[in-house]
C-alpha cells in the first residue's frame, strides 16, 4: 500500500517537472497554481525599489503594474479573450482603434504565448492593404 502511494507521488512529481508554462508557476510541493503579475499585451512586470523614510532608511518594496482583467474581442476571428492587461496596454489598444490593429503592429517579444498564436491567425485573415506612396514632383 505504501509503495503504491510513493509510486504515485513520483509519477506526479515527474509530470509536474515536465510542465513548463509562461504564465503559471506550478509548485510540486504545494500543489497550487500561482499567476504571474505580468501584462499579456505590453509585457510589463513588477519592478524593485525602496521605501525611503524621512530619516532616509531604505526598505525593499515592489512596484506592481496596474493590472486589470479586460475582455477583448477580435473582429477578424470572431473570438473574445479575457486578458490580464495593464492600464497602459488598454490605452495602447484604444489608440490603435481595435484589438486586431494593435496585434498587427505590436512586437512578438511583448506578447504572451496565446496572443502570439492569435496574432498569426489575425495576420493570415487580415486583408492586405497596399500603402500608397505619394510622388512629389
Amino acid at each position: 500500500m505504501v509503495s503504491k502511494i510513493s509510486q504515485k507521488l513520483l509519477e506526479i512529481k515527474l509530470f509536474l517537472k515536465c510542465i513548463k508554462l509562461d504564465a503559471f508557476n506550478i509548485s510540486p510541493y504545494i500543489g497550487t497554481v500561482i499567476m504571474s503579475k505580468k501584462c499579456e499585451l505590453t509585457g510589463k512586470i513588477p519592478m524593485k525599489g525602496h521605501n525611503v523614510s524621512h530619516a532616509n532608511n531604505k526598505t525593499k518594496r515592489r512596484f506592481l503594474p496596474n493590472l486589470k482583467k479586460v475582455k477583448f474581442t477580435s473582429e477578424l476571428t470572431g473570438r473574445s479573450l479575457k486578458l490580464t492587461v495593464s492600464n497602459s496596454g488598454v490605452r495602447s489598444v484604444d489608440k490603435k482603434g481595435s484589438f486586431d490593429e494593435f496585434l498587427k503592429t505590436v512586437k512578438n517579444k511583448n506578447l504572451s504565448p496565446r496572443l502570439k498564436k492569435l496574432k498569426k491567425v489575425v495576420l493570415i485573415k487580415s486583408p492586405f492593404k497596399k500603402k500608397l506612396i505619394a510622388k512629389s514632383a
